[in-house]
């Protein structure tokens, strides 16, 4: 968890060079990593420390409660909160920018630490980052709740007058990402940025018809059969996907 998007992109791809670690979600809030650490079985988490709101060491605290907390490390610029970290029973703490050797022997030290106690909640492999890089839920927003809604059921996302938006078969969501955020952290054999305004899940696509200047339409499994539109240069690229 860290509000910085750059500071996530960067510990994603450093995750993503060890073979034993899985990349699968990201909080940029305390309120937020708190709605997918209650909703998801989580083995280890990353946190920053400063953060608009509960700070990752209140968010520790939070997380401690639990009936079965995840393994925590900490991720900061600021080495003048060691001493509260490990209070909170962190497992490490690192420093910003984060050295890859550093970050390996914190990986080896969680793995020594679940085969000698086991993991946190009861899973069967180690196999999970949980709070940085891609997830197969995306927090989102519908009647002034929180909604983790799963990847499957995404059909389109789309932005609308600055608004981005995640469309399943018969619902909208409001998200607070952009539309960038949300290609990084889909599954991109699935999702296609088709057009700068939309992102579609290929596996929901229903019919492609040929439109204007070299462009298509795609019409969507949701319960309106929307009508996605695909831009003239990512039409090439969606040809070579599809074989077409």
């Amino acid at each position: 968890m860290d509000d910085e998007y750059p500071a996530r992109q960067e510990l994603r791809f450093l995750l993503g060079e060890i073979p034993e670690i899985e990349v699968v979600g990201e909080a940029a809030t305390a309120s937020e990593a708190l709605a997918l650490i209650r909703a998801v079985d989580y083995s280890l988490l990353f946190l920053d420390i400063e953060m608009p709101g509960l700070s990752g060491l209140e968010l520790a605290k939070e997380i401690n409660a639990l009936p079965h907390p995840p393994y925590v490390v900490f991720v900061t610029a600021y080495d003048e909160y060691a001493l509260k970290a490990f209070e909170v029973n962190a497992v490490d703490y690192l420093l910003k920018p984060i050295e890859p050797k550093r970050l390996k022997k914190t990986v080896e030290k969680v793995k020594k630490l679940i085969q000698e106690n086991g993991l946190p909640k009861g899973e069967d492999a180690f196999n999970s980052y949980r709070l940085t890089g891609r997830l197969d839920r995306i927090p989102a927003e519908k009647g002034g709740k929180t909604v983790l809604v799963g990847e499957q059921d995404i059909i389109f996302a789309y932005t609308e007058q600055d608004y981005v938006y995640l469309k399943t078969y018969e619902d909208r969501y409001f998200t607070r990402f952009t539309l960038k955020e949300l290609e990084a952290r889909l599954n991109p054999t699935v999702f296609f940025r088709c057009h700068r305004c939309f992102i579609v899940n290929l596996q929901k696509v229903k019919e492609i018809i040929p439109f204007f200047n070299g462009t298509y339409t795609l019409v969507v499994e949701d319960k309106e059969k929307s009508e996605v539109p695909v831009s003239r240069a990512q039409a090439k690229k969606l040809r070579k996907i599809l074989g077409l």
